[in-house]
């Protein structure tokens, strides 16, 4: 296939950095901006750090775990050159949060970008999810989103501008089935960047949503996504028959979150090759792996 939709650029499975990158935006389009990152240690956040460094974006990187950031640190300020502060925080403890972010400023003196894309999922039926499993997921997701939005807006974003991208779903547009948990906590998240792309749009803030499909080598997929085989069975099924990868997000985010998008916000992009409109929703056959996922 030589279609312009199988054209995908390189990427590795682990946390790990690419081993080489080739620049599709210009190579300084985030030159000496701070960004600041939660869920940036693994998966699409890490890949997102990385692709921001290699654009001239400094990077703060906060998570609950400091041993899994502050490795992921290394590797990034090893294939880049940036500067990484890696920070321990939970975005569900308001306090936690005022701490890293007044940290991120004592040592950069700003931040330019906020990207939420902390998360918590696995997959479960809604009859057996434990009322506490449901809270856990909305405190992450949708409060754990507003928590840092809202630190950053009052210590920084207020008086200075900046820019949030939101790492959503697309979960809640079919009523996924198993997924109601973090389909409606990040839909809730949809609507927040709307309003608050309204209220702070005029402290010339931009705020999206990005919402990835099915994307390789990330935790989700790996609790959400089933055996490999039962995904080389359903990909020929989805437009791009194939899933996509961290590099292809990130790249997306680099955009909404660049000069690029200047007059783009309150939008939700989705970035999921077609995948959402035509991926089996069938409960019998989730529920054959259902038993493998973890739990919260």
């Amino acid at each position: 296939m030589h279609s312009v939709m199988a054209q995908q650029p390189p990427d590795v499975e682990e946390d790990e950095c690419l081993p080489e990158y080739r620049h599709l935006f210009c190579p300084d389009l985030l030159q000496d901006k701070v960004a600041f990152i939660t869920g940036g240690g693994s998966g699409i956040g890490f890949r997102i750090a990385e692709i921001f460094m290699r654009h001239g974006c400094h990077i703060v990187i906060a998570s609950r775990s400091l041993p899994r950031v502050s490795l992921a640190a290394e590797k990034l300020v090893a294939a880049t050159g940036k500067q990484c502060l890696p920070l321990s925080m939970d975005v569900r403890v308001p306090a936690a949060v005022m701490a890293a972010v007044d940290q991120a400023l004592k040592e950069f003196g700003k931040i330019d970008i906020l990207i939420n894309c902390a998360a918590g999922n696995f997959l479960c039926p809604a009859s057996v999810l434990s009322f506490n499993a449901f809270k856990t997921v909305v405190d992450i997701d949708t409060i754990g989103t507003f928590n840092v939005s809202r630190v950053v807006y009052e210590k920084f974003f207020r008086d200075h501008g900046g820019v949030i991208v939101n790492i959503t779903a697309t979960l809640s547009f079919r009523g996924q089935v198993m997924q109601v948990h973090a389909g409606a906590a990040k839909a809730a998240v949809d609507a927040m960047t709307r309003h608050l792309a309204v209220e702070w749009g005029p402290q010339n803030i931009r705020v999206n949503s990005l919402a990835p499909g099915p994307i390789s080598g990330t935790e989700g997929f790996r609790r959400l996504g089933g055996p490999q085989a039962s995904w080389r069975m359903k990909t020929p099924l989805s437009p791009g028959q194939r899933l996509g990868n961290k590099t292809e997000i990130a790249h997306s985010v680099l955009y909404l979150a660049s000069p690029l998008a200047s007059y783009v916000s309150g939008i939700l992009l989705v970035v999921d090759g077609g995948n959402w409109m035509t991926l089996p929703n069938d409960i019998k056959k989730l529920m054959d792996f259902e038993s493998s996922s973890a739990k919260l």
